[in-house]
This record gives C-alpha cells, structure tokens and sequence, in this order.
C-alpha cells in the first residue's frame, strides 16, 4: 500500500514505514537507545531526503523511547538524578546543533555532512564497544571479575554529587559534557544520542548497565522532542505522515524489546549493539564511495 509523505515529496508502502518503527522500538527496548542512529539511514536508504530523515527520525525516537522507559519505570532501573543532569546539556547541545543544521543547509551541504558524521561516529562507536563487549564477555565466562576503577578523573573534578540509583558520588561535570555532545548529534544526525551516551555512562561515568539503559532513554525523550521542536519550526522538514506511521511501528517494538532485553546478559547486548553500529556504518561508507546510478539531479532554487 503506497502512501505519499508530503513534506519529503515520494510515495512510500506505509506497511515498510510501520516495519522499521517496530524494528526501531525493538532496538531501543533493548539497547536503551533511541534507535535514531539505524532508523535515519534506514529511511535515507528507502528514498527519503536527509533533511527530512533527521527531523522526522527524531520525532520517532521520541515515542520508542517513552514506551521503553515506562517498563524500566516499573521496574525501578531509571536514576532520575543522572538524568535530569544528562538532560540539562542535552538541550543546551541540541539549540547549537540546530543552529548548525540550518547553517549546513543554507550552504548546500547538510546532506554530505549528515553521512559523513555518521560513517565517522558509527565506525568509532562499534569498533570501540565490539572489542571491549568482546572483552567483557570472555571475563564473564572465565569468571573472572573486572576491577572497577575507584577513583578515575570524574573522581577528582569539583561539583560532586550523589546518584543513589547508580551508586556513584562523582562531579556533575562529565554527565553535563556527555549530555552536552549528545545533543549537538541529535539535531545534526536525528539520532537520540544513545550509541554514544549508553558506552559513556557505563564506561566513563561508571553506571551499572541496568540503570544506563532506563537513564538513557529518559534523557533521549526530552532531548528528541525538543530537537524535533526546533527542526518544525526553524527548517519546516518534520513529515507527520511518516512519523505517526513510524510512532505506531516503533511504540508496539519497544514493549517487545524491553522483555527481550531483560532476559539477556549485559554482556551479550552490548556485542549485538556494537554489530548492528558497524553494519549500518559500513553499508553508509558504501554509498559514498561507489559511484551513483545519476551522477546529478535537477531541482528548483531556493529563494532565500
């Protein structure tokens, strides 16, 4: 069944758009990620344009993201303290990411820039967490326990404060700079930022992976639906027919990955996560480096 999106300009089946909102659900009930990182390729790949990807992707995420949090809710693995932390640089990340979408816009270039923050950002990511994942599983079947660093740079820093939720007394500075990075590739890449705030929290911060999951998503809600916010009103690139379509898609996926997640290991999450990064980064450094069916296309100027 075709529908026409009108905002993005093409005719989509509307049953592949409700197929990639629950597979986007599924991943963020598992992996405590918005699921922003894989749902904007995947909607580039099927023909939708890279402004409107970003702005409307970001809007899905928003959905995926609350129905997830609601089952950590009810199972009390949320430290609301991290995340309010979390959230207040999200959104001071996200107004200066917009500011430099819509500066990459008017210049022509948001669309090489959007791909290209993803191949470098995702290649990073997966490679980084699928050695450490590898690592971890290896010391979990050995039996032998990881030394947990007691006292690292986040240890020293002033502005200290206690997360009872996730055990740590440490300084509000990192989780304000993590929060802070977060939100500038959320609006630039219409991601929620979870492929990189859920391997900082556990590795930088010191989180027990249980709780980074319920915390990240409760930041990724607040910070996708301002992003979204901004997106509409500043760039008008936020499609409602392809976001309810992928809201009712992704809101189903997220109950069902959130019971999947929690019968599995940390450990085991953590290696699937990582492979699924490292595929959509190499299938994306593929398009840009083979050359295209059309070599250029025709389109209207834009008066500014």
């Amino acid at each position: 069944m075709q529908i026409y999106l009108p905002i993005a300009e093409v005719s989509v089946n509307a049953f592949l758009l409700l197929g990639l909102g629950g597979l986007i659900g599924i991943l963020s009930g598992m992996f405590g990620v918005g699921g922003g990182f894989l749902m904007t390729p995947l909607l580039f790949f099927i023909g939708i344009p890279p402004a409107v990807a970003v702005a409307t992707g970001a809007n899905q995420i928003v959905a995926s993201s609350f129905s997830g949090v609601l089952a950590h809710f009810r199972r009390r693995t949320v430290d609301l303290r991290m995340g309010t932390v979390l959230l207040v640089g999200g959104l001071i990340g996200a107004a200066a990411g917009v500011a430099i979408f819509n500066y990459l816009r008017s210049i022509g270039q948001v669309d090489l820039m959007v791909r290209l923050c993803y191949v470098v950002f995702l290649g990073i990511i997966g490679s980084l967490m699928f050695v450490e994942s590898l690592a971890a599983l290896r010391r979990s079947s050995s039996g032998i326990k990881p030394k947990r660093k007691k006292h690292g740079l986040v240890h020293k820093m002033p502005l200290k404060m206690r997360f009872r939720v996730s055990g740590l007394y440490i300084s509000v500075i990192p989780p304000l700079m993590v929060g802070l990075f977060v939100g500038v590739l959320a609006a630039i890449m219409g991601v929620g930022g979870g492929f990189i705030m859920v391997p900082a929290m556990i590795y930088i911060l010191g989180m027990p992976t249980k709780v980074v999951i319920g915390t990240s998503l409760f930041q990724i809600i607040f910070v996708a639906a301002f992003t979204t916010m901004l997106h509409a009103t500043t760039n008008y690139t936020v499609d409602v027919v392809l976001a309810v379509l992928l809201l009712v898609g992704g809101v189903i996926g997220a109950q069902i990955g959130t019971n999947i997640g929690l019968r599995m290991k940390a450990e085991q999450l953590r290696v699937l996560l990582a492979l699924l990064v490292i595929i959509v980064c190499g299938k994306l450094a593929l398009e840009l480096l083979l050359q295209p069916s059309e070599l250029y296309s025709i389109a209207p100027m834009v008066v500014q």
